[in-house]
């Protein structure tokens, strides 16, 4: 029997449900000028606030182009190739260190739960001068699976 594809159209409780559980993504930013855009494999969670976060460095692309353009866009994928995922478009903010260090420790839990030493943990975040992109969901699509079209279902 073929896979045939869905498309759920949910509400943010249940958007935030699916994304809690998913911490594979894809983040598209915009490069400057006519550049294009920057597509970035992350890892990502979702904070208490329901924002997506994503640790990254700040000299990598997404993080000067999220400073320059908040306007970014995530495909939060499950961990199966072909199970479901969900692209939204939202705003993004930069947190740097030392100020964003509760904000690591938030991404860390929910990503991962509680870390064995939360003080090794502080001190790695410092050490390693992360950055944090923290992004407001503004809209979403479909919770979405692949496979043949509905109307080819026999």
């Amino acid at each position: 029997m073929p896979k045939i594809a869905t498309a759920d159209l949910v509400d943010r409780p249940q958007l935030l449900e699916f994304l809690a559980t998913r911490h594979h993504g894809v983040l598209i930013t915009h490069r400057s000028g006519d550049a294009g855009l920057q597509v970035s494999p992350v890892a990502c969670g979702v904070d208490s606030q329901g924002r997506i976060v994503v640790a990254t460095y700040p000299q990598r692309a997404k993080v000067r182009n999220a400073r320059r353009d908040p306007h970014v866009t995530m495909c939060v994928l499950s961990d199966d190739w072909n199970d479901a995922y969900v692209q939204i478009n939202g705003t993004a903010e930069v947190l740097d260190l030392p100020d964003a260090l509760d904000d690591f420790v938030e991404y860390y839990r929910c990503i991962a739960g509680e870390h064995p030493d939360w003080d090794e943990y502080r001190a790695a975040m410092l050490r390693q001068g992360k950055s944090l992109i923290r992004i407001t969901i503004d809209t979403w699509g479909p919770i979405a699976t692949g496979g043949f079209p509905p109307e080819l279902e026999a």
